[in-house]
């Protein structure tokens, strides 16, 4: 039998059976009574079972019909998910789109890329935020959130995709090494200026520290200065106030003008990772799955 046979007399099936009569299933599916019932016995037939138990009040699934039936279900969920997927495909992304970026990677980094987006997309009505604050993605109404670090599990409800990890390199002005010398060991750092980074709950960050020679770890500085801001960590040890790890994508283009000198390289470890996140709900949307896409192929962390 061709799989197309397979599918003859299901959705008569189904609704008959959430009915509970031929009559008004009849009505749900502009049919009348008389081909709701002979659909269900040639399914009957095929089948070699029977699917209901009849009475004069009304059907009632047999163990066999109830077993079908939930496969049933699953069967026309699949097609019609299926269906909104060629849809979503071929329709053009529009709306109110909120999207949430941690502050300064969003902002150097993302933010290019959602720009482009946005000029590609015209019906798009983009609303962006950004916080460093692990927003709820669901119960806000976001849409697409970009995230640095977090936990390594993921709410049911949540689709995601992992994009990499940020590496961390030591780093401090050419000022600061010609006033301060050069560290040449993790022992070394106890007697230099720390820049470090603030939590919103007044924590400090630890440092990480990581590399062939050494195992991974994180360790607690005395700290001349503690800033809740990349950008403003970045500037501070440019300024020549201290020694931070810094992630490349922040630091790349200070250390190429030479604005910043990398130190200590048997200490450059992994960061944080980042990740897409969107609610599973709304990934069918055109406007999250085609940013989503966009998204991943172009931002790049390391």
């Amino acid at each position: 039998m061709q799989s197309v046979e397979r599918l003859k007399g299901i959705d008569v099936f189904v609704a008959a059976a959430a009915a509970g009569s031929f009559t008004a299933a009849a009505e749900r599916l502009s049919l009348t009574s008389s081909a709701v019932g002979k659909s269900i016995a040639r399914l009957e037939a095929r089948l070699g079972t029977r699917l209901f138990e009849r009475t004069t009040r009304r059907l009632r699934l047999t163990d066999a019909g109830a077993a079908f039936h939930r496969i049933c279900v699953r069967v026309l969920e699949e097609l019609e998910s299926a269906e909104r997927v060629l849809a979503a495909d071929a329709a053009e992304p529009s709306g109110r789109l909120r999207v949430d970026l941690p502050a300064t990677f969003g902002r150097l980094k993302v933010m290019p890329l959602l720009l482009q987006f946005v000029s590609q997309h015209a019906a798009v009505q983009p609303y962006v935020s950004f916080t460093d604050r692990f927003v709820d993605v669901v119960d806000d109404g976001i849409d697409v959130a970009v995230r640095i670090g977090g936990a390594d599990t993921w709410p049911a409800n949540l689709g995601h995709r992992f994009l990499g990890t940020e590496r961390l390199v030591f780093c401090a002005s050419p000022a600061y090494l010609g006033l301060r010398g050069v560290p040449e060991s993790l022992d070394d750092l106890a007697g230099h200026d720390a820049v470090a980074y603030g939590r919103a709950d007044g924590s400090v960050s630890p440092w990480r520290t990581g590399g062939a020679d050494a195992p991974a770890e994180r360790r607690m500085v005395e700290s001349r200065l503690v800033v809740g801001d990349g950008e403003s960590q970045l500037d501070a040890v440019v300024a020549g106030l201290g020694i931070a790890p810094l992630a490349t994508w922040l630091a790349d283009g200070h250390l190429a003008a030479g604005r910043l000198v990398p130190i200590l390289p048997q200490l450059d470890a992994d960061g944080l990772p980042l990740h897409i996140v969107w609610p599973l709900s709304k990934q069918l949307l055109p406007k999250v799955d085609r940013l989503v896409d966009h998204l991943a192929r172009h931002l790049q962390i390391r």
